[in-house]
């Protein structure tokens, strides 16, 4: 028994394809930046410290004494002597007006004038301590600062930017076909 088949004979479609890329360019400038520091103002103002040292006692306690000075003490010294000596002399004169009421006045005054004063005296410094006053005053510092922003300017410049699109051309190189065939079928032609 012959059985009939068919047969399909397929063509592919080619196709043609012309491709031109596309194409960018860009351009980007960078910015234009300015920046300025304006300079911080720095004031400063000082005043001096101050030291003063006085050594007239100790130089005094050293007996280096100013003309001035001496002067002076000569002069109380002097006035106090003679405030002494009168009544030294009136105490003298009293007593000696007093001979008849005993004793030896004479005598005793002549003792009290020729001997020297005792003087009470235990250890001494020179000069004395505490003698040289010192007083300071310390420096006073007074800053101001005023300090100044920077100034930034920027101008931003746009990309350039130039683009080509790509073109496809496209073409049939080969169309689709099919063929289809049927084989092993007998037809009978008689009937």
């Amino acid at each position: 028994m012959n059985v009939p088949q068919l047969r399909i004979q397929t063509t592919n479609a080619q196709l043609d394809l012309n491709i031109q890329k596309p194409t960018q360019e860009i351009e980007q400038r960078p910015a234009d930046l300015s920046i300025q520091q304006p300079k911080a103002e720095l004031q400063i103002e000082t005043i001096p410290g101050k030291l003063s040292i006085d050594q007239t006692k100790a130089r005094e306690d050293m007996d280096l004494k100013s003309i001035a000075r001496r002067i002076e003490e000569f002069a109380q010294n002097g006035y106090s002597d003679w405030l002494s000596g009168i009544a030294r002399m009136a105490q003298q004169g009293d007593a000696l007006m007093m001979i008849e009421h005993g004793g030896h006045p004479i005598a005793d005054q002549a003792k009290e004038n020729s001997e020297s004063p005792m003087y009470d005296f235990n250890i001494g410094f020179v000069p004395s301590a505490g003698s040289v006053k010192i007083d300071y005053q310390p420096a006073k510092v007074n800053i101001d600062i005023k300090d100044n922003k920077p100034v930034i300017e920027v101008c931003v410049n746009k990309p350039k930017h130039n683009y080509t699109p790509g073109v496809v051309h496209g073409e049939m190189k080969q169309w689709p076909s099919i063929n289809i065939e049927v084989i092993g079928l007998e037809i009978d032609e008689k009937k």
